[in-house]
């Protein structure tokens, strides 16, 4: 493997970000899709709960650039996500520490989180803050009102990318960190 590791941030199109996060599990790449558990209505009529990607297509690979293009010759259909920069789509990438906060939050599972797009939100209103306590310790986001929730919650923000509000979290919990 190459040196110049980083969190590319991936798409998979229809659907096939488990069978990409197969074969990157297999090659000994370091990958992360969100999963959540989620109602599934079966033929028979019978409703199950099923381990499933939060975010279709969406998976996250932490290799180098060399390497990762590497594997795109065996799987052209795994793309980057891009955002254009000077008339160039330029691939996005996620620092580790966010991508460390992220990963900590989505794999808990917990039912109550909620995954947003970055145009469902607009954190300039909320105020950066450092969970204290509970099983979010730690973790820095933004306090906000989500829209469909009751009271605010602590978002982490993946720029460009996605976001995932956590389960609401009382104010004395919080400390408020200088902008």
């Amino acid at each position: 493997m190459s040196a110049a590791f980083c969190w590319w941030a991936m798409s998979a199109p229809y659907r096939r970000e488990l069978k990409a996060k197969a074969v990157l599990d297999k090659l000994g790449i370091e990958n992360f899709i969100p999963m959540r558990w989620q109602a599934v209505r079966k033929r028979d009529g019978t409703m199950s709960r099923e381990f499933l990607p939060a975010i279709h297509n969406l998976i996250f690979v932490r290799a180098s650039k060399a390497d990762l293009q590497a594997v795109k010759q065996n799987l052209v259909w795994l793309q980057w996500l891009t955002r254009p920069v000077d008339g160039k789509n330029v691939p996005l990438t996620v620092p580790d520490k966010d991508m460390e906060q992220f990963i900590a939050v989505s794999s808990t599972c917990n039912e109550h989180l909620i995954y947003l797009r970055p145009d469902e939100l607009d954190l300039r209103k909320g105020t950066k803050v450092r969970i204290l306590g509970g099983p979010f310790n730690g973790m820095e986001g933004t306090f906000i009102k989500i829209r469909g929730a009751r009271r605010k919650r602590v978002v982490i923000m993946l720029k460009d990318i996605i976001g995932v509000a956590m389960a609401e979290v009382t104010p004395d919990l919080l400390e408020v960190l200088d902008a």
